[in-house]
Parts: structure tokens; sequence; C-alpha cells
């Protein structure tokens, strides 16, 4: 593989919630205790070619769901060299409030999202209060207003953006969601989004309560597995475990971004 097909990546922590155990499992947790869950936007950085995964939640989103918000996202970003404004490729694993929020933050790029999300984002699944309750309307109209401006790049399944970058679908959590496969110089990362939103989803083969489908939730782990170099390749999408195995990109940016395309610190976490 050429260099130029070899990645930097960096988890954003730009959120954060205080819950309990039972919240994050299908059915519950007979251990139950605290179990927060941090947030994240993920930069993708290539020597010709870079990608901001999801866009995150705002003030008022985050607010309204009781959520902490540490930072606004284009802050992390910045603090990174990611200029939002300069960004050309986004992409949106699923269009829940916390992964597709922000939408007035790139105004250059181009949005990549599933066929399948769009379907379901917008069509009879929304007429369920308790589906719906996980999007922002605003959110998904400035979607679909992007889709008139010429601003989307819809895929069906698996796709390569870039050389040494695809998304795939996975699904489960939500209809469409996909997932992100990046080369770098330790081998292929899987970017999971919600595809697993905890390490311990992975380790225990266990359901996140917020799902389309369980059977493609739980095969998703198995996805994730067969993509990635080694299950220590796969980044959960909402683990504040993250940002204690993986190194700040410099000490100033401790606790606020994290190196994905270096190995995990060794016995962290």
């Amino acid at each position: 593989m050429a260099a130029d097909d070899i990645y930097e990546v960096y988890a954003v922590r730009y959120g954060h919630h205080e819950r309990m155990a039972r919240d994050n499992f299908l059915g519950g947790d007979a251990h139950d205790g605290p179990m927060p869950i941090d947030y994240y936007v993920w930069a993708i950085v290539g020597a010709k070619r870079s990608f901001v995964v999801d866009t995150g939640f705002d003030a008022q989103s985050g607010g309204k769901r009781k959520r902490q918000m540490l930072r606004a996202p284009g802050e992390g970003l910045r603090a990174l060299g990611v200029e939002p404004e300069r960004v050309e490729d986004v992409i949106i694993t699923h269009m829940h409030y916390d992964h597709a929020g922000n939408h007035d933050l790139f105004p250059r790029a181009l949005y990549h999202i599933q066929d399948k999300e769009m379907q379901y984002c917008t069509g009879r699944c929304m007429g369920h209060g308790q589906i719906r309750g996980s999007f922002e309307a605003d959110d998904v109209a400035a979607m679909v207003r992007r889709v008139f401006a010429g601003r989307v790049v819809f895929h069906d399944g698996a796709e390569t953006l870039a050389p040494g970058l695809s998304v795939h679908f996975i699904g489960g959590h939500t209809m469409g969601l996909q997932a992100v496969r990046v080369q770098t110089r330790r081998g292929a990362v899987m970017l999971a989004s919600d595809s697993a939103h905890l390490y311990a989803h992975l380790d225990q083969a266990r359901a996140f309560p917020t799902v389309y489908n369980v059977a493609d939730m739980l095969e998703g782990h198995r996805a994730l597995k067969r993509l990635a170099s080694s299950p220590s390749h796969i980044v959960p999408g909402h683990d504040p475990l993250v940002m204690v195995r993986y190194p700040p990109p410099r000490p100033e940016l401790e606790g606020i971004a994290v190196r994905l395309d270096v190995e995990p610190k060794e016995g962290a976490g």
C-alpha cells in the first residue's frame, strides 16, 4: 500500500453522560453500577485527503437530553488543526442527534450516508415516538436540503471513498448505520461508531438498548472483527476507555483528543 493511502486517525471527545450500566444493555444489567458514556467525533487525516466522521450534537439538543457538552465539536477539531470551514468530506455514520448535529459547521463538505439511513429518518419509522426520540427534525431537514443542493453522496453497502478508506453498512442500531475502515500505520482500524457503543458490547456479545434490529446489531459485532486487523483495532463509539487506552497527539490535548493510528497503551483500561 502506498504511503499516501495511510491515514492518521483521531477521536475528539466533546460530550459526557453519567448513567448506570442498566442503561447500556438491552435487558438491563445484573451487576448494575455507574457506567458513563462519552461522545466523540473523529478526524481521518491523509496526505492528500482528509475526512471528518460524524458532527456531534449542539448545546441545545444535548441540553434537552441532559447531556454534558464539554466543548463544541468544531473547537476540538480546530485544536487538532482540522478547520471545519475547509473540510470537504464528512461521513455520517447514522442520523441520531449526537452524530448528525451542528449542520452549519462544514459549509464546503460533501456528506456521505447510506441509502437506508435516509429512508429510515425520513420514512414511516419516524411516526413512532420511541424511535424518533433519538433524532432531531432540524438535523434531518438539513440533510434533505443538502440533497437538493447536490452535497450528499449516497452509499449502498460497502464502498471505497478513497484508497485506504471505506464505509461498511452494518445496520442494527439504526436501519442504515455504517462503520468506517481506515488503513493506518498499525493496520486496518474500524471506527465502529454505534455498531458498538462500548468495549463491553463486543467483549460480552450484548446489545445496546436503542436498536432497530437486535440480530443485525449482534452480527455487526462480528463484521467489525472481520474487517479490523485485530479486535484491538476496533474503536467503539462511546466508551470513555478510548481516552484511557490511546495517547493524546500532544500533551495539551490530554482529555480532548487521542490518536487511534498508534498502538493502544499497554495495560491501560
